[in-house]
């Protein structure tokens, strides 16, 4: 199936963007399937990079790991889901507009199912990230340009 690709422009600079997006604690503020994170390493988050993730698909509230497999600040990311049912693979760029003092963010997120998941990506999943992904990436606008403060 086709990767699920969404974008939005920011009125934020791009290292402002990448600083917060990739920031795991944040990720509930602005995904509304993400009930709670955990760092699962020390430090900051870097390549290999791992956090567990807990989200909301369908009525159930499912744990998954994801590992952050490339960061290039403030540029792009890339992760991947390494266990559970359902397990995403994320890629996100920021581009610079205007000089810097803006951004547009892309998100592109692709999906495997494992056992329950073989069902739950064509019939629950990929519905509602296609309904969601534009909902959080206006969060992600909203909560950057300080309109959720």
């Amino acid at each position: 199936m086709a990767i699920i690709r969404e974008s939005v422009d920011v009125d934020r600079a791009p290292a402002d963007v990448y600083a917060y997006v990739t920031d795991p604690s944040h990720l509930p503020e602005w995904q509304l399937s993400a009930v709670s994170v955990e760092s699962l390493d020390e430090g900051p988050i870097h390549a290999g990079s791992r956090v567990r993730v807990t989200r909301r698909v369908g009525n159930r509230q499912i744990p998954m790991t994801v590992q952050f497999d490339e960061l290039d600040p403030p540029h792009s990311w890339d992760l991947h889901g390494t266990d559970g049912p359902v397990r995403a693979r994320a890629h996100g760029e920021i581009e610079p507009l205007d000089d810097g003092r803006r951004s547009r963010v892309t998100i592109d997120l692709d999906f495997e199912g494992h056992g329950v998941g073989k069902v739950l990506v064509p019939l629950v999943v990929r519905p509602q990230v296609r309904k969601e992904l534009p909902r959080d990436e206006q969060l992600l606008k909203d909560r950057l340009e300080g309109k959720n403060d």
